[in-house]
């Protein structure tokens, strides 16, 4: 008997949620809320899986073809072979390559763009970059010494109009002084190859052999450091910060994290914006159930004193509004997590179809690197937006069920009468 009366206000709050409603109203102010709290789970889960699948696609292109580290220091250095010996010494060091680095303009036929200029080695480059296996024309062993020649990215190519044998004007940030006057400095490089890793990378880079960039860029021989590869990226900083002490003071490391961290706390920090924003789809259909759960116990005056004239305890009167309200966003948090969860697996393949259908692509392939829709869900995800709906569920079923507690039995029966 006493198991009864503990599940008598569970009982009474599931008759109170399906039951058909004297005033059309309440029920429409019901589902309006079941519906928004379905779907502000949904559009999270979809959304959070959209963008973890951008960040992973991110990551995925662009780690692996930017080095894990570098090796530099306040001068080109000369004696970078030996350097190369110490460094791949122990420390986790997979592979070690000299680079010269600059910025210029490359123009072809009236087409200008602004590039990063890498010298590289092309035997030591295959040791750190990912770049030979993504040749769309050409070879990295094309690049010869003194032949200035240059490699680009598929992007910056096809901007540029150009293809292998044709001849691109390199210009850099710099002047030559001459009798005839100040001029920028130029050269004409032949292109004997194109890239494509998917990244960034492919519009803005030129690739060209490391000996002709020492000459363009005058470094005077000599290198501006060591690009690194690890046998693990995400411990390249540990293990760099080890390098750093071996090395001595008069070298300086940087890892991946210094130059393309800040992309991805900025991917992080949008992840975690539009999830708050989406968020307030759940705070709304809260709202919603508060108004909802008070018209219902405007309603109910009536039933609640005669409960408590019967001998129903405050406490009950508050658990029956507080089942009524939780039930109505738990239903909605599980309508809305399954569909989301169905979606989010199966997004890539529904933007397919809809391409298909339409006849036209989403994602152009000339303009971005990624070229459909990447989606991936992580159940963390999930727990945390079904367990932060299902709190916020809860807690604002607390005022109107304690405003349910306290009204007078008397005189709700005297004004029902």
């Amino acid at each position: 008997m006493r198991a009864m009366n503990s599940l008598l206000p569970f009982y009474i709050g599931l008759r109170y949620t399906w039951a058909k409603r004297r005033n059309t109203f309440i029920s429409f102010v019901s589902l309006f809320a079941f519906i928004g709290m379905a779907l502000g789970v949904f559009a999270l889960i979809v959304v959070l899986s959209v963008m973890n699948g951008f960040d992973r696609e991110l990551k995925d292109r662009i780690l692996r073809v930017v080095p894990h580290g570098f090796v530099e220091a306040d001068k080109p250095l000369q004696d970078w072979p030996a350097l190369v010996e110490r460094v791949m010494t122990g420390h986790g060091v997979q592979g070690a390559a000299p680079y010269v680095a600059g910025h210029g303009l490359v123009t072809y036929d009236g087409s200008v763009h602004g590039v990063e200029i890498q010298g590289i080695d092309p035997q030591a480059e295959r040791s750190v970059s990912v770049v030979h296996q993504h040749m769309l024309v050409g070879d990295l062993e094309d690049l010869q010494a003194g032949e200035y020649q240059i490699v680009l990215g598929s992007l910056l190519a096809r901007y540029l109009s150009v293809t292998t044998g044709d001849k691109v004007q390199i210009t850099l940030p710099d002047v030559s002084v001459t009798p005839a006057g100040i001029f920028p400095r130029t050269k004409r490089f032949t292109v004997v190859g194109v890239f494509e890793v998917g990244a960034q990378l492919d519009q803005s880079l030129a690739l060209v052999h490391i000996a002709d960039a020492q000459k363009l860029l005058r470094r005077q021989g000599g290198v501006d450091g060591l690009r690194l590869r690890f046998n693990d990226i995400y411990k390249a900083p540990a293990l760099l910060n080890d390098l750093q002490r071996d090395l001595g003071p008069q070298y300086k490391t940087r890892d991946w994290s210094e130059t393309q961290g800040s992309l991805f706390q900025a991917i992080k920090m949008e992840k975690t914006v539009v999830g708050i924003m989406l968020g307030i789809i759940i705070a709304v259909a809260a709202f919603n159930i508060v108004t909802s759960l008070i018209m219902m116990i405007t309603e109910k005056r009536a039933d609640i004193a005669v409960l408590r004239t019967m001998g129903m305890s405050a406490g009950g009167v508050v658990g029956i509004f507080m089942v009524q309200g939780t039930v109505i966003g738990m239903v909605g948090i599980l309508i809305g997590a399954s569909l989301g969860i169905l979606v989010a697996f199966n997004l890539a393949a529904m933007v397919t179809a809809v391409e298909q259908t339409m006849g036209a692509q989403i994602f152009d392939p000339t303009v971005y690197f990624v070229t459909t829709m990447p989606s991936q869900l992580l159940w963390a995800d999930v727990i945390w937006v079904c367990s932060g709906a299902a709190l916020i569920s809860f807690l604002v079923t607390c005022y109107p069920a304690w405003r349910a507690s306290q009204i007078a039995p008397a005189e709700a029966l005297r004004y029902n009468v």
